[in-house]
C-alpha cells in the first residue's frame, strides 16, 4: 500500500510539473509570431517587392484577427473544453507561421491570418485556463503567464536577426522557426488535452447575461484603453526620440528598455493585487506611472529618456497584468472567464488598433508631438476612470459580496 501511495504521489507530481511547464511554454508563444516580423520586415519587403503599406499589412492582418476572432475561443471551449482549445491554438499557430515562411505573397498573408487566429483564441483562453487549473492561485499564475507573454515578445524581437546572421538562413526559415516552440508547448500540453473535459461545477452564465452586466463593459473599456495607450507608445517611441535628437540606435534601445521594464511589473503586481479585495489602488498606481512616463517624454524627451522608459514600462506592464487579472477575477467559472475574456480582448484590441493611427494623424496635423502626447495623456485619464470602475469589488445580484479564494468578487 505504501509503495502504491508513493507511486501515485510521483505520478501526481509529474502531472503537475507537465501542467505548469506546458502552461508557461504556451504563454511564451503568445507574441513571438507578432514580434518576430518587424526586425526582418525590410528583408521581406525587398524580397517580395512589397510596398511599405504591404509590409505593414502583415502585422495589421494579425492584429485584426486578435480583435475580430477572439469570440471563437468561448465557442470552442464550450464544445471541446479549454485544454483542447489551447492545444488546437498551439498547433494552428505552428501551421500558420510555417505557411507564412513558405515565401509567396499569398502564403505570407494567409499564414499571418492563420497565426493571428490561433493567437486570438489562445489570448482569450488563457485567463480561463488559469481559473480552471489554478483557482486558488489566480494572482501568481496570471503573473507567470503575462510575464511569459512579455518575455516571448522581447526574446523574439531580439533574437531573429542574430539567429539569421549566425546560421546564414533567410527570413523565411528564421520566422518559420517560431513553429518549434509552439510544437514543444503542444507536446507538453498533450496530457491535459487528452483528459476528458471536466463538467463545470455550476452552470455557466448565459452570454447575453454577460453582455448586460455593467462590470463586463467596465472591464472591456479598461482593457481597451490600457491597450490603446500601450500601442501608441509601441508604435511611436523610436520616432519621438529620433525627432528629439537621439541617434536611431539609442531610440530603438529605449523601446527595448521599456519592454524589459514591464517584466518586473508583470511578475509582481498580479500576485499582490490578486490577494486584495479591491484592485483600485493598483490600477491607480499603474495608470499614474503611465501618465508620468508620457509627461517625461512630452516635457524632456532627450534629458532622461531611460528614466521615462522605465517608469512607462512599469506602468504599462502593471496595467496589462491588472487587466488580465481582473478578467479572471470578475467571472465565477472558467467558461464565464473565457466569455468575458473574449468580449474584453476583442473590443479592446479593436480599440487599441485605432491608437497609433489617430496619434499619427494628430502628428501630421500639428507638425509636432505635443498634441499627440497630450491626447495620449487624456486617454490615460479615461483609462484611470475605467480602471476604477473595473477594479472595485462587485456584489453578486441578490446577495451580499462573495469572496472567492483570491479575494475577488464575481460578475453581477
Amino acid at each position: 500500500m505504501l509503495e502504491r501511495g508513493v507511486g501515485v504521489s510521483r505520478v501526481s507530481w509529474m502531472s503537475r510539473v507537465l501542467l505548469v511547464a506546458g502552461f508557461v511554454l504556451a504563454a511564451l508563444n503568445l507574441r513571438p509570431a507578432l514580434a518576430g516580423i518587424s526586425p526582418v520586415l525590410d528583408e521581406i519587403m525587398d524580397d517580395l517587392g512589397l510596398s511599405a503599406a504591404g509590409g505593414g499589412a502583415i502585422t495589421t492582418v494579425m492584429v485584426v484577427c486578435l480583435g475580430v476572432l477572439g469570440p471563437l475561443a468561448p465557442l470552442l471551449a464550450r464544445r471541446f473544453g479549454l485544454d483542447r482549445t489551447l492545444m488546437a491554438g498551439l498547433l494552428i499557430l505552428a501551421a500558420g507561421v510555417a505557411l507564412r515562411g513558405t515565401g509567396s505573397v499569398p502564403a505570407l498573408y494567409a499564414g499571418a491570418a492563420v497565426a493571428g487566429t490561433a493567437i486570438a483564441v489562445m489570448n482569450v483562453a488563457m485567463p480561463g485556463v488559469v481559473k480552471q487549473h489554478f483557482p486558488t492561485r489566480v494572482g501568481p499564475f496570471t503573473a507567470i503567464y503575462v510575464s511569459g507573454l512579455v518575455l516571448g515578445a522581447a526574446v523574439a524581437s531580439g533574437s531573429v536577426v542574430p539567429i539569421e546572421r549566425a546560421t546564414g538562413l533567410g527570413w523565411r526559415e528564421v520566422t518559420a522557426m517560431t513553429a518549434i516552440p509552439a510544437l514543444a508547448a503542444a507536446a507538453l500540453w498533450l496530457p491535459q488535452a487528452l483528459r476528458r473535459p471536466a463538467r463545470p461545477k455550476v452552470a455557466p452564465r448565459p452570454f447575453a447575461l454577460l453582455l448586460r452586466s455593467r462590470v463586463t463593459w467596465y472591464v472591456t473599456v479598461y482593457m481597451g484603453l490600457q491597450s490603446l495607450t500601450f500601442y501608441i507608445m509601441l508604435a511611436w517611441i523610436p520616432t519621438i526620440f529620433k525627432d528629439a535628437g537621439l541617434p536611431a540606435d539609442q531610440a530603438g534601445y529605449m523601446l527595448s528598455l521599456t519592454n524589459l521594464a514591464q517584466v518586473a511589473a508583470t511578475l509582481t503586481v498580479p500576485v499582490l493585487a490578486g490577494r486584495a479585495r479591491s484592485q483600485v489602488p493598483y490600477v491607480t498606481a499603474a495608470t499614474l506611472l503611465t501618465i508620468a512616463g508620457y509627461l517625461g517624454v512630452l516635457i524632456a524627451p532627450a534629458a532622461l529618456p531611460w528614466l521615462w522608459m522605465i517608469v512607462l514600462g512599469v506602468g504599462q506592464g502593471a496595467s496589462i497584468a491588472l487587466a488580465l487579472l481582473i478578467i479572471t477575477l470578475r467571472a465565477p467559472d472558467p467558461v464565464s472567464v473565457t466569455a468575458l475574456s473574449a468580449v474584453a480582448q476583442s473590443v479592446g484590441y479593436t480599440l487599441a488598433a485605432l491608437g497609433p493611427l489617430l496619434i499619427g494623424a494628430l502628428h501630421q496635423l500639428s507638425g509636432g508631438w505635443t498634441l499627440p502626447l497630450l491626447a495620449g495623456i487624456g486617454a490615460c485619464g479615461l483609462q484611470l476612470a475605467a480602471g476604477f470602475l473595473a477594479g472595485r469589488p462587485v456584489a453578486p445580484s441578490g446577495a451580499g459580496e462573495s469572496r472567492p479564494a483570491e479575494g475577488s468578487p464575481s460578475l453581477a
